[in-house]
C-alpha cells in the first residue's frame, strides 16, 4: 500500500488509519481556517478538508510528484451553531451545558487526493448524539477530567463523555473524527485496497 499523508494532527484520526493497516506520515496543513459567510453551516467541515488537502498539496514543488493526501475536520452543530474545539475549561463547559439534554449534529468533512490520478473526491458524514440531561456537577466534573481536550465540541465519544451519551444515531467513528465506512469507501471508489 501507498503511504498517505495525513493533512491532520489529531491522534484519533492517526488511531483508525492504524487499525487499517494503512501506511500514513503526518503533514499539518497551516492556513487560517476561514469559510465563506454564504456557505451553509453543515458543508464548512467537507470545505476546510479539502482546503487542508490543497494547502498541503501546495507544499510540493512543482514537477514533484504528489501522493496519496487525506485532510478531515470535524465540528459540532446544534441550533444553527457551530462549535469546534473549546479553548479552555469555561468555554468546554458553556458547550456541554448548551449540548445537555439535546440531540446536536456531530458533521465530518473528508478529502482525499488521489495522487496516481491527480483526482479530489470529498464528502460529509453527519451523525446525531444526543446527551442526556446533566447537572452543573457532572458537567463540572468531566470537563476536570481533561478528557475533552482536542475534540470537537469539547468531548470524547470514545471516553468518559460515554456516561453522558443517551443514543447516537449514524457512524460512531464520525464522532470520533473519521469516518471509517466513509474513509474506506472512497479508497475502494479510487482503487486503493487495505485488504492487501
Amino acid at each position: 500500500m501507498k503511504p498517505i499523508i495525513l493533512a491532520s494532527s489529531s491522534p484519533r484520526r492517526q488511531e483508525i488509519l492504524k487499525l487499517l493497516n494503512i501506511p500514513y506520515q503526518v503533514k499539518v496543513s497551516n492556513f487560517d481556517e476561514d469559510y465563506p459567510d454564504n456557505l451553509p453551516l453543515e458543508q464548512v467541515p467537507e470545505f476546510l478538508a479539502n482546503r487542508k488537502v490543497e494547502t498541503v498539496a501546495r507544499t510540493y514543488p512543482a514537477g514533484h510528484e504528489i501522493p496519496w493526501i487525506l485532510g478531515a475536520d470535524t465540528m459540532v452543530l446544534l441550533n444553527g451553531k457551530l462549535y469546534g474545539k473549546p479553548a479552555d475549561n469555561q468555554e468546554a463547559i458553556k458547550f456541554l451545558e448548551e449540548f445537555q439534554g439535546k440531540t446536536h449534529q456531530v458533521i465530518t468533512g473528508i478529502a482525499l487526493f488521489n495522487g496516481d490520478l491527480m483526482y479530489a473526491s470529498s464528502r460529509t458524514s453527519i451523525t446525531h448524539v444526543t446527551f442526556a440531561p446533566m447537572t452543573k456537577e457532572e458537567i463540572e466534573w468531566y470537563v476536570e477530567t481533561g478528557d475533552w481536550h482536542g475534540a470537537a465540541g469539547g468531548y470524547r465519544i470514545q471516553g468518559l463523555a460515554s456516561c453522558f451519551i443517551k443514543k447516537i444515531e449514524g457512524i460512531n467513528s464520525n464522532v470520533v473524527g473519521l469516518p471509517i465506512f466513509d474513509l474506506y469507501d472512497m479508497l475502494k471508489e479510487q482503487g486503493y485496497s487495505i485488504l492487501e
